[in-house]
């Protein structure tokens, strides 16, 4: 390895574990990491700082001020600026260490194009805050038969799990019903977001760290070495101070892992999705790429505020604030009714 690597990760070398043989297959290895929000932030900033060879950042949402409490890699100028996360990701992560090639794509992840965004990479992280975007992970995962690492923290509280597919239980098995109705979930508090109870940076930040660490784990070990993932769900409540390890079991009957019915990546993207920490709805179109240029001269007579760089446009139409992204997507700040967002949506960006 080059002296001057050897140098900048020489702590990490020290870890028997590791090793320079350990750092040099972790120096050639790459993830790709969906969400960058408090858990993505955090896992990328280790893993940057761990030497990964490639990163790929997969972000849909832009960054604002009630982001900068827990989502370490933002700046009050990226929020003033109303940058993509991927976008500023990107940026803080190329200035922490330029020997890794950190690719920010500002994108939705849906079935149409998981293939092309998760395709060719060894590991899949988890940075995204609904179950709907884990659940297509976790099939894009078995379809691909690559490993992933489940992350998810809210209020106090965070959980993690990795997964192989084909040797351990899959997201499926932990939070869908026997009778197997997708999506339904089991899994404690899966009914609380940071929407409705809020969420504590060192919560998000303890689930990363461990997110991170075994994805070094994964990807620095030998190919030979034995795989001894048994499938372990990690919850830890950093408030109270407790936390817990529980075996997740395989389902025989899993629609995802045991059948094979990957409903999530073979079904269309929903038309909207309600977003997380925010009174907001995401209005989802078929890809049309919109010029941001003539869309703030088109609404500057009918709209206040309105802003724009090369990435989205920001207006408000009181009472509601709309961010509209070249790919044609845009979210609603203002109301959680579908209906009222698409019914903006067709009013001021078209249909």
């Amino acid at each position: 390895m080059d002296p001057r690597l050897n140098e900048r990760y020489s702590r990490q070398i020290l870890f028997a574990e590791i090793g320079e043989e350990g750092q040099a297959r972790l120096r050639a290895s790459s993830a790709v990491l969906v969400g960058c929000g408090a858990l993505g932030t955090a896992a990328a900033n280790l893993l940057v700082r761990a030497g990964l060879g490639r990163l790929r950042i997969v972000d849909r949402d832009f960054v604002e001020a009630s982001n900068l409490q827990r989502q370490t890699l933002f700046t009050e100028a990226d929020a003033l600026e109303n940058l993509p996360k991927a976008v500023a990701a990107e940026r803080r992560l190329r200035e922490i260490n330029s020997d890794v090639d950190v690719e920010g794509i500002v994108a939705d992840l849906g079935p149409k194009n998981a293939g092309e965004l998760l395709g060719g990479f060894p590991l899949l992280l988890d940075g995204t805050d609904n179950f709907e975007t884990r659940l297509l992970l976790n099939d894009v995962a078995i379809y691909l038969s690559v490993p992933w690492i489940y992350a998810a923290a809210v209020a106090s509280y965070g959980v993690t799990m990795s997964i192989r597919p084909g040797k351990t239980a899959c997201l499926a098995c932990l939070l869908e019903a026997e009778s197997d109705s997708p999506g339904a979930q089991q899994a404690s508090g899966a009914e609380e977001t940071c929407d409705t109870v809020g969420v504590l940076a060192p919560a998000a930040t303890a689930i990363a760290s461990l997110e991170a660490a075994e994805a070094i784990r994964i990807l620095s070990r030998p190919a030979e070495a034995p795989d001894n993932s048994d499938g372990r769900l990690f919850s830890l409540d950093v408030w109270s101070g407790r936390s817990q390890t529980i075996r997740v079991a395989r389902r025989s009957n899993c629609r995802a892992c045991a059948r094979g019915d990957l409903i999530y990546l073979e079904g269309d993207a929903q038309p909207h999705v309600t977003m997380c920490g925010r009174d907001s709805v995401q209005i989802h179109e078929r890809r049309r790429q919109i010029d941001l240029a003539e869309l703030e001269r088109r609404l500057a007579p009918t709209a206040s505020d309105v802003r724009q760089n090369s990435f989205l446009l920001r207006c408000r139409v009181p009472p509601y604030e709309l961010t509209v992204f070249a790919d044609g997507r845009a979210i609603i700040k203002g109301t959680r009714d579908p209906a009222t967002a698409r019914s903006l949506y067709a009013r001021y960006i078209g249909n």
